[in-house]
Parts: structure tokens; C-alpha cells; sequence
């Protein structure tokens, strides 16, 4: 059973019409990746799952069980972890504080648990959100997400804004919650990273999907992630398969 599977996904905002019919999966215990230069679509799809930004068509399933018409709290409690992009966590609480907004779930991930992830998080636990560097914020949002103890995470451009360290310190530890069993669907722009970690990538180009495959035959194609930059879908089909 997959974790995630999304079908035939068509998107609005407004009159404009976003994902053209989109459809990929997320296999349980896997790390799959959604590639795509900017305004491809990537969020709107991620939103769409969330049902923050409701699909038109198509539908929507986590671990087989349809949720596309849901609220986003009931999609949550399913066991669907979202860390949005820009971070979202709260200035003017400490470290500590921003831990324990969530509403426990029983599972593995206790704040504890996270300090041990997080070693970092723990030296500053007594800090405002605001006084955090923007690496020690991209932490701070993915351990609060831990503490619904999902068992699918949705990350999304989690390597945004920080400093190439940082950058690799983060998708280590997203391939240690791979390795413990969560599933994982990552947007990213950091392709080369991205394909590093992952099992599986798709990519998206102007709301479409134009490649579906082992993360590990992309990441063999240099053409194609050179491309990755600004390809149209007409050139992504017209580009020799390896």
C-alpha cells in the first residue's frame, strides 16, 4: 500500500488553472522526491494533499483511505506530517514552547527524542524562535512535525535560504526519519541533494508531470538536471532516456 497516492490532480487558484492532471506515489518507508524549477506546481500539489488549496478533480488518498474532500486537522490525524515552506514557527515562543504547541500523539517522538535528533534544539531550548538561525528554524519546524508522530511527512523546500552545511545537515536527518520507517514526499530545489537521499523522484513542469523514475537513474542524467532549471515539458519528452 502506498502512503500517499494522488490521481489525476487538476488545481485552481482563481481562474487559473494549476496542476493539469497530476498523479504520483509515495511508497511506505520510502523517501520520494518532487523536483521542478519555480512555479512549476510543487506546492499547489502539496497544498492539494493537505487540502489547504482543494482540488477541482481528482483524488487523494493516504494509506488507502480517501481523503481528498477532508479538513486539513482530519488529514493531520490520519498520520500526515506537514512542514510548510517559510517555517512557520512561532517568534516569540522559546524553543521549548514551539515543541509543545502540538497535541501529543503516542508514538516514538517525544520532545526528548527530538532533543537527541536535534542536539541543537536542546543547547537553545530556552531561545525565542526569532533569535534562531535559519537552519536551527528548519529544525525547529520539522521537530514539531515529528511530535504528531506521522507516519508520512511532507516536507517542503526545507533546505530553502540556508548555508550549504546546514543544507547537509538537514537531509541527513530526513534520511534518518526515512531509515525509522516515516514515509517521506520532499519538494525540493536542491536537485542534486535531493536525489542523493531519495528512492524515487518525479518532476513537475508547468502542473504536469514529465518524469516518474528511480531517483537514482535521474541523478545519472546530467543532462537532465542541468535542465532542471528551466526545461519545458516539450523538452523534457524530447530528451534521450539513459
Amino acid at each position: 500500500m502506498s502512503a500517499i497516492e494522488i490521481e489525476g490532480l487538476h488545481t485552481y487558484y482563481g481562474k487559473s488553472h494549476i496542476l493539469h492532471g497530476v498523479s504520483l506515489s509515495v511508497a511506505e518507508g520510502k523517501l520520494t522526491t518532487l523536483l521542478g524549477r519555480n512555479g512549476a506546481g510543487k506546492t499547489t500539489t502539496m497544498r492539494s494533499v493537505m487540502n489547504l488549496t482543494p482540488p477541482r478533480e481528482g483524488h487523494v488518498r493516504v494509506f488507502g483511505q480517501e481523503t481528498t474532500r477532508w479538513p486539513t486537522f482530519r488529514i493531520a490525524a490520519h498520520g500526515v506530517g506537514y512542514v510548510p515552506e517559510g517555517r512557520r514557527i512561532f517568534p516569540n515562543l522559546s524553543v521549548e514552547e514551539n515543541l509543545k504547541v502540538p497535541l501529543e500523539r503516542p508514538g516514538p517522538w517525544t520532545i526528548q527524542r527530538v532533543y537527541e535528533l536535534f542536539p541543537r534544539l536542546e543547547e537553545r531550548k530556552m531561545n525565542r524562535g526569532r533569535q534562531l538561525s535559519g537552519g536551527e528554524q528548519e529544525m525547529l519546524s520539522i521537530a514539531r512535525a515529528l511530535l504528531l508522530n506521522p507516519r508520512v511527512l511532507i516536507l517542503d523546500e526545507p533546505s530553502q535560504g540556508l548555508a550549504p552545511l546546514i543544507v547537509r545537515e538537514v537531509f541527513r536527518i530526513v534520511s534518518q526519519m526515512r531509515d525509522e520507517g516515516i514515509s517521506i514526499l520532499l519538494v525540493e530545489q536542491n536537485v542534486r541533494m535531493s536525489l542523493e537521499v531519495a528512492d524515487h523522484a518525479y518532476v513537475l513542469d508547468d502542473g504536469a508531470i514529465v518524469y516518474d523514475g528511480p531517483a537514482a537513474e535521474l541523478a545519472a542524467d546530467e543532462e537532465r538536471i542541468q535542465s532542471l532549471a528551466g526545461a519545458t515539458a516539450e523538452e523534457w519528452e524530447e530528451a534521450p532516456q539513459q
